[in-house]
């Protein structure tokens, strides 16, 4: 797809398009309803300044964290398109303060950690509602029908959003229509649940009441999908998301206000009395015969819920790859339209990360325990990242630090409000993101220390000889083109190890060399090259520019800027040997790859054999430079190369004589 119709794409504003982000975008934050003022009430006897101050809380909450923070602010800042941390990061990182890889690393590591977290809280919540009419169902029948809803979910994954969000739209539509209705039903008998708008309420729960702010920990659960409706931008686009974010948010306060106006009506009672142990306002507000109709929307609506962080991992981790920051993993691309991209690795290794929340926590009051700590982190990396960006378009400085200073007191108050859930379960996505945060830190360093050690050396220095080297018949001829990819970022420059390769491991006569150097570009959707001429008929240098969401086929690239230049009478690619040159025969391509490893002859210190070692352990679960490059076997020639970092010192020896007879 072409730069200019992805971005009147993402211009463009539909009726179709709106359907489609609400089946796409809105999962996680509307589904948030499920438990929000379940964990708000908790085990306490309901009382009406808690559910006054509780829904106040949500109210600006949604406000101005989801709306003002997310839907006009942040979505303001998309490099090409494209939304998620790390492309904050990509703009931001313009500015050149290094620091700036601290906060997008953790925050990237932190929704990726959440993505886990998400679709086994939603699920289990809304499956969790067959209790309310069907009490003797157990916890173990209710986990195996989670992991298997789960296990479907992922599989689908490889259709692409385009199947999932055409599918998910017409249901997410009647979910959001479905919690307006229940809420205004509720809302019907008391209108004086409106008084929450005033944020006095807030406040008075917030500062007066003894357990008030570590309710925050409870409130903070109906905003955690705005990081993941960000990351979500370049499925849809800007326009759609907030447009159909009106709707959403009308409905989503409808359904708390509901649920407020029912709670207060059972003022003096717990929740376990109302319903038993897994007793759930949401359902328990709804007419008895329309409960098992709520929980197989609430359930589908569940999964839709997942599908939003799902998608939104598959864009992080592409973006990753493209800032060294992840390994290379294999992509696909399911439709043709923007933003579609599958990537199985990850899809797999967040389903079992999910099975595993499960089986760990087995009901979702528990999750909500390790749910929260790990995106509050991303939103405060986002907020600190949103300040540079904020600054490198110029925005008044009283506006900036206005701004920021009112987000970084919420979101570290939320973050404070969160810390107790620790010892419960909040360091198990914790853990992930540590996990997470180091492989991300230890492949960035590495790239950063193998490309110090990388010598460059000018080609001029080389033309010479090469051009000698291509008619010696005392060397027999290796391949008629040969093809090496190169990291040198400039036409004049090549590294060592190319040369080395060439004249010296063993002397490769080709009538022809070729230079390829592919650079990954801002932008999502470009596809273009140049041909630099370095000696006519003997060296010749492409350079590729492709966006960072187009698939890197250099097989079949690199044959269509041949034809080109075929066509424009630039090369002859007919093989020299005389008998097949009288036929019109074309020469073979011959490509070489070089595979570092690591010399024992560098001398390390322990930091750099943790991180280099660690390094070379990854690349072997890594995708190789060959797949990644999308080139055939059959013409492929995969050479090793020593890494040698701190080469030792020279060492002084003394020369022996023989002894003389």
């Amino acid at each position: 797809m072409s730069s200019q119709n992805h971005n009147q794409l993402h211009s463009k504003l539909s009726a179709a398009g709106l359907l489609i982000t609400l089946g796409i975008i809105y999962g996680d934050i509307g589904t948030s309803p499920l438990y929000v003022m379940k964990s708000i009430i908790g085990g306490y006897a309901i009382s009406r300044d808690i559910v006054l101050g509780g829904i106040s809380c949500v109210f600006w909450t949604l406000t101005l964290q989801t709306t003002l923070k997310y839907v006009i602010i942040t979505l303001s800042a998309d490099n090409h398109g494209e939304g998620g941390i790390f492309a904050l990061y990509a703009l931001v990182k313009r500015t050149k303060v290094q620091w700036l890889i601290v906060p997008a690393i953790i925050g990237g590591s932190a929704l990726l950690a959440d993505g886990i977290i998400t679709p086994p809280i939603s699920v289990s919540a809304a499956v969790e509602g067959i209790k309310t009419f069907y009490p003797s169902m157990t916890t173990e029948n209710i986990q195996i029908i989670v992991i298997c809803i789960l296990f479907l979910l992922f599989t689908i994954q490889q259709f692409g959003s385009k199947l999932v969000g055409k599918f998910f739209a017409p249901i997410m539509l009647l979910w959001f229509t479905m919690l307006g209705v229940l809420g205004i039903i509720q809302i019907s008998n008391d209108f004086s649940v409106f008084n929450a708008i005033n944020p006095y309420y807030a406040y008075e729960l917030l500062m007066i009441h003894p357990e008030g702010f570590f309710v925050l920990g409870a409130v903070f659960l109906c905003t955690t999908g705005a990081e993941a409706l960000y990351s979500d931008m370049g499925h849809c686009g800007r326009k759609n998301i907030r447009i159909s974010w009106i709707f959403v948010k009308i409905m989503l306060l409808l359904n708390y206000f509901g649920q407020g106006a029912y709670l207060i009506s059972q003022e003096g009672k717990t929740l376990i009395q109302l319903g038993g142990v897994d007793g759930n306002p949401f359902y328990l507000m709804m007419e008895t015969w329309f409960q098992p109709i709520g929980v197989i929307i609430a359930t589908m609506a569940a999964v839709i819920a997942s599908q939003a962080l799902i998608s939104g991992s598959f864009t992080l981790i592409n973006e990753a790859m493209r800032l060294n920051f992840w390994p290379k993993v294999k992509i696909k691309y399911p439709t043709e339209l923007k933003g579609q991209l599958y990537i199985p690795s990850i899809n797999w290794l967040l389903f079992l990360g999910c099975v595993g929340i499960v089986l760990y926590f087995k009901k979702s009051s528990e999750m909500e325990h390790a749910y929260g700590l790990a995106i509050v982190l991303c939103m405060i990396m986002t907020t600190v990242l949103l300040n540079f960006y904020l600054i490198m378009k110029r925005v008044k400085w009283y506006f900036i630090g206005a701004l920021i200073s009112i987000y970084l007191v919420i979101e570290l108050s939320f973050l404070a409000a969160i810390l107790p859930k620790f010892i419960h379960g909040g360091f198990v996505t914790l853990i992930i993101a540590i996990v997470l945060i180091s492989i991300m830190a230890t492949w960035y360093m590495a790239k950063k220390i193998s490309h110090s050690y990388t010598k460059i050396v000018k080609i001029n220095d080389y033309k010479k000889v090469l051009a000698e080297l291509s008619v010696d018949l005392s060397i027999p001829k290796y391949a008629t083109h040969l093809v090496y990819m190169t990291n040198a970022n400039r036409v004049e420059e090549i590294e060592e190890k190319v040369m080395y390769s060439i004249l010296q491991k063993r002397p490769k006569r080709a009538d022809i060399y070729w230079f390829v150097h592919v650079n990954i570009l801002n932008e999502p959707y470009k596809k273009e090259f140049r041909v630099t001429p370095i000696v006519i008929d003997d060296i010749y240098r492409i350079d590729f520019y492709l966006g960072f969401r187009e698939p890197t086929k250099i097989n079949l690239m690199f044959k269509e800027v041949i034809k080109d230049m075929v066509k424009n009478g630039e090369v002859d690619i007919t093989s020299r040997y005389e008998s097949l040159n009288k036929n019109n025969i074309i020469g073979d391509f011959k490509f070489v790859l070089s595979e570092k490893f690591l010399s024992n002859d560098s001398d390390l210190t322990f930091f750099e054999k943790v991180v280099m070692n660690s390094y070379f352990l990854m690349k072997k679960f890594s995708l190789s430079e060959q797949k990644g490059f999308g080139l055939d076997n059959s013409s492929v020639k995969i050479e090793q190369f020593p890494m040698v970092l701190h080469a030792p010192e020279i060492i002084n020896m003394k020369r022996r004589e023989c002894p003389v007879d």
